[in-house]
């Protein structure tokens, strides 16, 4: 197993005297999650039974614009196993506001907020515009479908830049030219003195695709209303759970503390269960209607329709060169979709896009102009890196072009420009401060694993197929605002820690697991670790941007601290001790130079029981609000070698490494999973996944049988390589590292490919890069 560099001492210091021979911080532990999961005992939301329970189905809109005439229930409504049948005016007789809330990021308009149920009129195909509920899911389903609508349908836009222009038809009447929200950063003047000072200038347009979701869980909610306590609770799929809460308590007019969110197993987030749905609330809002248990879960299609997208930028990036390759500045206007309702304009916002346009470079001038566009297609939102890809798969491909055009080897021109350790920390021309790293020596480890310094600059292999080498440097910004941890020992001395985040994947229960164990000097089997429920935890913001080890592996960690020092003190009452001369030592309290010692149990059991002195609080128990110094910045190259098929357009990927950093890793074996799950994910946006509609916003990727997810056998066997630089920002070194993956591998395999087609006459394939795609490139240089 391989182990982190040192951190110093973790469950104790010099100054009070604890030892730990043995860190558990840094060791591949096993996932202590896999077994319940391989023997098939994890309990997902839709696994959940409830005495009386009901089943919720939606009725979408296949129109993608247009104004609701009339929605007649009466035929579902009348069939005997249906409930209810309910509409907007049924929501809107109620008690409950009906809506989900706005982006969380500020738009420059105030259109209308979504409803749970189409009001007067809908704005995307799959829209919510009745719902149906009935006494199992399949009547559920064969009741909607007899619910009919009428609509009269509205031209449709669908394109981001389309829609902004004067013809296009608006969305909302309180927002001109469907523009959400215009940014700008950084300081143009600057920026414009750069250009015309660099000896040239290198532009190129990109595309980074909408992509779909497609987590092995669709969506899925079960809600409980007690009538004694005038209480909800919610069983649902949630990368955060707290804010779940808060959403609920916005769309059905209650207080949060009358609402209890548990988020059991979860089958995968993205960023797709970390925003508001009008399923999930519907199903709170006919529970409390009905009086009884109400279960929603979405369809594939229905997901696919209606579930938050991501990505779908537009860009036009120009980067100032001079002749020896020095950057000067880089320039950047991007077009963002938005969808049909102001929920997720965060991803195109600057703090997560603008940002991080530097990548690992010196840029001493850049300016980023964003536009954000309502369209008649579903919501965009966040989808794993959430801006962080789409900002260096535009800076990485003008790299790549930049140096292709002055003549360099790629690599030399990134080396010239990459910051040095000693330049951290180093503050952007556009406001990101990075804390720490070591570009280069990353970079090296990636570049040596496929003997990049052996390769020649033409190569086509024995079937004729030309082979490319694609670099990408990143830079990730992860581990904002605050988390909870409380970190509670029983009686009997076994140890439970809980968090506001929530472990969908990303192997919590282990690594917090280890944190806690080392900072006790226990027995890592002794702790168990929860997450997932707002009664447990008083507040927390969730798992999501690469955030969870730093805010709330540091919030158990600091907890564990304070309950050590509580117990330290019972034991230094039990062995009659200054607990200034009492030490931890693998679970036993010893008082130094002595042979006294009290174990870690019966210091738990006296602390519980009675005959404590009067300046010592009963039990060992501590909550912590944790929020690191500031943003850690981790970082990272990847390398792809592929194989071009000329007559074809076939590509193969020969190899793939992914060299990172992410500080201190908890346990590199969860970590090296973290990078796999990522680049795969990676390679299906750049080589397969598009979300298409036509022209009228018609879904036409809405299975998947049309929506084309990597299957196994195209994801290639991937090599990872790892530094260490230990973030100053936070009190375990650690960084982020759940979407490396999905930033590096997009602009490696782009630029891979358009090494493998430089001696065609290829400048640029924008994603996927399909079969096709490839081969009409090639087929369009040719001409």
């Amino acid at each position: 197993m391989s182990k982190s560099a040192p951190r110093g001492d973790a469950a104790g210091s010099a100054d009070d005297g604890d030892e730990t021979d043995e860190s558990l911080v840094g060791e591949g532990v096993s996932r202590r999650e896999d077994a319940a999961l391989l023997r098939g005992e994890a309990e997902f939301t839709d696994d959940l039974r409830a005495p009386g329970m009901a089943h919720l189905a939606l009725v979408r809109s296949e129109c993608a614009h247009g104004d609701v005439v009339d929605v007649d229930t009466s035929e579902a409504a009348a069939r005997e196993d249906v409930v209810a049948a309910f509409t907007w005016a049924d929501v809107a007789a109620s008690d409950a506001p009906g809506t989900l809330p706005l982006a969380t990021g500020p738009l420059d308009c105030d259109p209308p907020e979504h409803p749970l149920l189409a009001r007067d009129r809908v704005r995307y195909q799959g829209q919510p515009v009745a719902a149906v509920v009935a006494e199992d899911r399949y009547a559920a389903a064969d009741a909607a479908r007899a619910v009919d609508v009428t609509y009269d349908e509205r031209e449709a836009v669908v394109d981001p830049a389309e829609a902004t222009e004067q013809s296009a038809p608006d969305l909302f009447e309180e927002v001109p030219n469907n523009l959400a929200l215009t940014s700008e950063l950084g300081d143009a003047e600057e920026t414009k003195a750069a250009f015309e000072d660099a000896d040239r200038v290198v532009s190129l347009d990109v595309e980074n695709n909408r992509l779909m979701p497609t987590a092995m869980e669709p969506r899925a909610a079960l809600a409980r209303w007690s009538a004694g306590d005038e209480r909800l609770t919610v069983e649902m799929t949630a990368q955060a759970p707290h804010g779940e809460r808060r959403k609920f308590a916005h769309s059905l007019g209650l207080t949060e503390s009358d609402i209890r969110v548990v988020a059991p197993r979860v089958g995968g987030g993205f960023g797709h269960k970390n925003t508001p749905y009008p399923g999930d609330s519907l199903a709170g809002w006919a529970a409390m209607e009905l009086g009884r248990p109400v279960k929603w879960t979405a369809t594939r299609r229905g997901n696919y329709l209606a579930g938050n997208h991501g990505r779908d930028h537009r860009t036009r990036g120009e980067v100032a060169v001079d002749d020896d390759g020095t950057i000067r500045g880089l320039r950047v206007e991007t077009r963002a979709n938005a969808g049909g309702y102001g929920l997720g304009a965060g991803p195109a916002m600057p703090a997560n896009y603008g940002t991080l346009l530097a990548s690992q470079y010196d840029v001493p001038a850049i300016h980023c102009e964003t536009s954000v566009a309502f369209t008649n297609t579903a919501p965009v939102h966040s989808y794993r890196g959430a801006g962080r890809p789409e900002a260096i798969y535009v800076t990485e491909r003008l790299v790549d072009a930049a140096a292709r055009e002055l003549g360099a080897d790629p690599v030399e021109f990134r080396r010239r420009n990459q910051l040095a350790p000693e330049d951290l920390p180093h503050e952007t021309a556009v406001g990101a401060s990075y804390d720490s790293g070591d570009y280069e020596a990353t970079m090296d480890a990636a570049l040596d694993a496929v003997d990049y310094a052996d390769r020649t600059a033409t190569e086509r292999d024995d079937d004729g197929r030309y082979v490319g080498v694609g670099v990408a440097c990143l830079v990730e910004s992860s581990g904002f605002s605050f988390e909870s941890g409380v970190v509670r020992v029983e009686p009997d001395g076994n140890v439970r820690a809980y968090a506001g985040t929530h472990s969908h994947g990303q192997g919590h229960e282990t690594t917090y697991a280890q944190i806690v164990a080392d900072e006790l000097g226990v027995p890592y089997e002794t702790v168990a670790v929860g997450e997932g429920d707002t009664d447990r935890i008083p507040k927390g913001t969730g798992t999501f941007a690469s955030r969870s080890t730093i805010a709330g592996g540091n919030a158990v960690a600091e907890s564990a601290r304070e309950v050590r020092e509580q117990a330290r003190q019972v034991a230094g009452y039990l062995l009659d001790a200054d607990p200034d001369a009492v030490a931890l030592d693998e679970g036993t309290f010893r008082v130094c130079g002595s042979d006294e010692t009290v174990s870690f149990a019966e210091v738990a059991a006296a602390a519980y029981g009675p005959g404590l002195p009067d300046d010592l609080s009963p039990g060992l128990e501590a909550t912590t609000f944790y929020e690191p110094e500031g943003t850690t910045y981790p970082h990272g190259t990847h390398v792809a070698v592929v194989a071009v098929d000329p007559e074809t357009g076939d590509i193969e990927i020969l190899r793939y490494v992914a060299a990172d950093d992410c500080g201190e890793r908890v346990n590199p074996t969860i970590v090296e999973g973290q990078i796999h799950g990522g680049v795969a994910q990676g390679i299906g946006q750049a080589r397969y996944e598009q979300t298409a509609y036509d022209d009228d916003g018609e879904l036409l990727t809405d299975s998947m049988q049309t929506y084309a997810v990597p299957r196994a056998e195209q994801i290639p066997e991937m090599e990872t390589r790892a530094t260490v630089s230990p973030s100053p920002r936070n009190d375990l070194g650690v960084k982020g590292v759940g979407e490396a993956g999905t930033i590096g591998a997009p602009p490696a395999l782009a630029n891979a490919v358009a090494d493998a087609l430089e001696p065609l006459g290829v400048r640029h394939v924008d994603m996927p890069l399909t079969d096709e795609r490839v081969w009409r490139a090639i087929r369009e240089a040719e001409r």
